[in-house]
């Protein structure tokens, strides 16, 4: 697949290494794992002066003499002797940054845990004593999103606090993820967009998959996602596995619940007979894998809470494949692709929600968006948008098809909100597939 997007994140790296031609910088990038994160980084210095140490789980001196090979053939310099510990290789490289500026990128950092735990704390001591004097652009990046984040932002780590800058990267936005529809399916439907939103959710990988399949169309995507071999059935296992350890199976549980509309805690908890707390909490803060959602306007201590999965692909993994595992494991694959295709209209009513939620996010024209309910889920509203500046509040309501949308009934489930919010001025609008 070829490279989309990216434009601001490759503007920000580009600056970034302009500046360590000077000063030296270090960069984190995180993501989760197949984001695009190594394309977007190789892209970035493309034709410039640049290391790439990838961290396999493997004995550092024979990490090291891969390294010393990679040093050899991009930078064109003699080395005489070897390298045993990655703490002499780094002092190194920080010295020959001095009189001839690199970027050195050393990918999945996080894996240094489970080779050689001092290394963070050697890397710091090197850093310090030496980024004065040093020219390099160094980034590290990881794909697991709690080891990386322990490392750079516990303050007991030894890294703490010496990054100049962190970049997040997001999955493709609406548009981009449109682009690639368009380039490869001119006729695509309304459905086939929403499916490709919902199956890979932006994550580039996904996309080149379906890209590589030639499935444009809904049918065609589901086929590949569920075909024999298909990387996917095993994509959120793999995907999350080394996040959770061996206490896994708990929060697959969770995520699966969530992932069939069991969105509260009392709801997860009568059905797997635990207490939830705390999984959710380190899901959320440590993992970041769902988000927590409140009515709009809700007081901060409000009860009323439900719990999403942030991502699309997971959330789809999970209400499908995870779900049906069984099946899948008697390779009766037939029988899941009936099984969404059942449940398609209603599944993808929701996912509809979401496209809509960024959709209007990505605008820019409002101070709150979210959706609404009352106590006992009742007068739910799909998406509330408020414009403070414009005292203005949009309310509306999401349906695949538009003959199914009644703003008379929004504006009924509304007047709680606009009770309160009395000197805003109400709008109500219907957002259907045509809409997308």
């Amino acid at each position: 697949m070829k490279f989309y997007d990216r434009i601001k994140e490759l503007e920000l790296l580009r600056k970034t290494e302009k500046k360590s031609r000077s000063h030296a910088q270090m960069s984190i990038v995180l993501g989760r794992r197949r984001i695009g994160k190594t394309t977007l980084l190789i892209e970035s210095v493309k034709n410039l002066p640049h290391l790439y140490f990838f961290i396999s789980k493997k004995n550092e001196v024979l990490l090291c003499e891969e390294f010393i090979e990679e040093v050899k053939s991009k930078l064109s310099v003699n080395i005489y002797g070897t390298f045993k510990s990655f703490r002499d290789l780094f002092g190194y490289l920080l010295d020959l940054s001095s009189s001839r500026p690199f970027t050195l990128i050393i990918d999945e950092f996080q894996e240094f845990i489970s080779i050689n735990p001092s290394v963070y704390s050697e890397i710091q001591n090197i850093w310090d004593n030496s980024k004065n004097k040093s020219k390099i652009n160094l980034i590290f990046c990881g794909s697991v999103y709690s080891m990386m984040k322990k490392i750079f932002e516990d303050a007991k780590e030894p890294l703490f606090g010496r990054a100049t800058q962190k970049l997040y990267i997001k999955p493709f936005d609406i548009e981009t993820q449109k682009r690639i529809l368009a380039e490869h399916n001119p006729q695509y439907s309304q459905d086939d967009l929403l499916a490709l939103y919902m199956i890979t959710g932006g994550i580039p990988k996904y996309l080149e998959v379906l890209i590589e399949n030639e499935a444009f169309n809904f049918n065609d995507m589901i086929d590949v996602a569920l075909s024999e071999n298909s990387v996917l059935i095993e994509e959120g296992k793999n995907v999350l596995i080394d996040e959770f350890g061996k206490d896994y199976g708990n929060y697959f549980s969770i995520l699966s619940l969530i992932a069939s509309s069991k969105t509260s805690r009392p709801e997860m908890e009568s059905i797997l007979e635990i207490q939830t707390g705390g999984y959710l909490d380190r899901l959320e803060n440590d993992f970041g894998i769902i988000s927590k959602i409140k009515p709009i306007l809700a007081k901060p201590n409000s009860r009323s809470v439900k719990y999403q999965i942030s991502d699309n692909f997971l959330n789809f993994w999970f209400r499908f494949i995870y779900k049906y595992k069984s099946a899948i494991e008697i390779d009766n694959l037939e029988y899941v692709k009936n099984i969404i295709k059942r449940d398609y209209n209603v599944y993808s009513g929701k996912v509809l929600e979401r496209y809509f939620i960024e959709k209007l996010k990505a605008e820019r024209n409002y101070s709150t968006i979210g959706s609404y309910w009352e106590k006992g889920n009742k007068n739910e509203i799909d998406i509330v948008a408020i414009n403070e500046a414009e005292r203005k509040i949009y309310f509306y309501e999401i349906k695949r098809n538009p003959a199914n949308i009644n703003i008379n009934d929004l504006i009924i489930k509304s007047s709680g909100l606009t009770k309160k919010l009395s000197e805003f001025k109400s709008e109500y609008n219907g957002l259907s597939l045509e809409d997308m």
